[in-house]
């Protein structure tokens, strides 16, 4: 230990003046070095957010879902903290966009479609016309595109909701679905009792077929107890994990009805904006980055799903045929003929069109653009994999 000078020994008042002011400097430069050397803790209060899903707990996309809170949490520190609550926790699937704005919830995930009811427009943003060449450009267009702008104008300007959203994780092309019987042409859809969402209702019933919209997990009981003849759900890991392969053998991969979708991520607007920008800036940009984390990690566990169903669970796994195809196509002409010849509101066909014609230019010429620049996988593909 150092030896303690006499002046410094002295009460304060028998040390010099100029002395003194060098010794009160000296203590608050110590004082200001122990805080810096103390671990910095905020003394702000943790701002929490209830964020629902509207995904079964054990469904894949909930897991997406966690994803997305994972990195705001992770990003946010002990500033802001988001609780994540699966579908039913506080309202049911269907309900989340009216939790939502009335300040029930402060958030959740889900899909545009889920508000088909409300608006038809919501499925522009959802299980939109297969104009697009695949999710990825239909996300593009979402955020260069002006597609954010016209969802704005939607949700805020025509509806008057107190929500505000972005997409995110753009999803593979959806299967045509499970069927207890096979299906060869396009006149065995006339008929069936069959579960679907968003546009794609209008345009199975313009296909003839009786449509049930039903949320993920009340699916796989209603075709299970015959209430519905065929379903739909997404994808492999989902429709195996929700019990599908346990009712029905026949899963027809392949299909217009939603060739693109992506997931909605919805907030109170009151609520967010109340909130800094940069924590503003952390929801939006986490995700960003759960959107491309999720097209990685579908990869592994689509693929590994699909093999499974086929090899441990007896599922005879088909490409839909071509017939259906093409009458899904004939019938999406008439849907959207329909849907932007609706003039009962501005808010019906005239934001309809205005939609659509916006995706139609971005699609015509990004389209163009991947069909002429990429080269084709199917060609490499069977050179290096397919048995000869």
């Amino acid at each position: 230990m150092s030896e303690i000078t006499q002046s410094e020994s002295r009460p304060e008042s028998e040390v010099p003046a100029g002395r003194r002011g060098l010794l009160k400097a000296g203590a608050v430069t110590a004082a200001g070095a122990a805080v810096l050397m103390t671990p910095q803790v905020s003394r702000a209060q943790t701002v929490t957010l209830r964020f629902q899903s509207t995904w079964p707990q054990r469904d894949i996309f909930h897991e997406f879902a966690q994803d997305y809170v994972t990195r705001v949490n992770n990003l946010a520190g002990n500033r802001l903290r988001v609780e994540l609550l699966a579908a039913g926790a506080v309202v049911g699937a269907f309900q989340l966009l009216d939790a939502v704005h009335s300040g029930t919830l402060d958030g959740g995930h889900g899909v545009a479609a889920y508000w088909f009811g409300r608006n038809k427009a919501f499925s522009l943003f959802g299980t939109t016309p297969p104009w697009f060449g695949d999710a990825n450009q239909m996300l593009g267009w979402f955020y260069y595109g002006g597609g954010e702008a016209l969802y704005k104008e939607l949700l805020v300007d025509t509806l008057r909701l107190n929500v505000v959203g972005f997409m995110s994780g753009p999803m593979p092309t959806q299967p045509l679905g499970w069927f207890r019987n096979p299906i060869e042409r396009a006149e065995q859809i006339r008929g069936l009792r069959y579960r679907t969402v968003g546009l794609a209702t209008d345009l199975y019933q313009e296909m003839g077929a009786a449509v049930v919209a039903l949320p993920g997990g009340e699916i796989v009981p209603a075709l299970e107890r015959g209430v519905i003849d065929a379903a739909e759900f997404n994808n492999p890991s989902s429709d195996r994990v929700l019990g599908f392969p346990d009712v029905a053998k026949n899963f027809y991969i392949q299909s217009y009805h939603q060739a693109v979708e992506c997931f909605e991520i919805l907030w109170n607007k009151g609520k967010i904006e109340g909130l800094p920008a940069e924590q503003q800036a952390i929801l939006r940009t986490s995700a960003e980055a759960a959107s491309a984390d999720m097209s990685w990690k579908l990869q592994d566990r689509y693929s590994r799903d699909l093999l499974a169903m086929a090899q441990q669970q007896g599922v005879n796994v088909r490409a839909t045929p071509r017939p259906i195809l093409d009458a899904q196509l004939q019938a999406w002409d008439r849907v959207i003929a329909k849907m932007e010849g609706d003039n009962s509101s501005p808010a019906n066909g005239p934001l309809f069109k205005k939609i659509c014609d916006s995706q139609r230019e971005w699609c015509a010429r990004v389209g163009n653009f991947f069909l002429r620049y990429q080269v084709s996988p199917v060609v490499s593909y069977n050179h290096f994999f397919a048995r000869r």
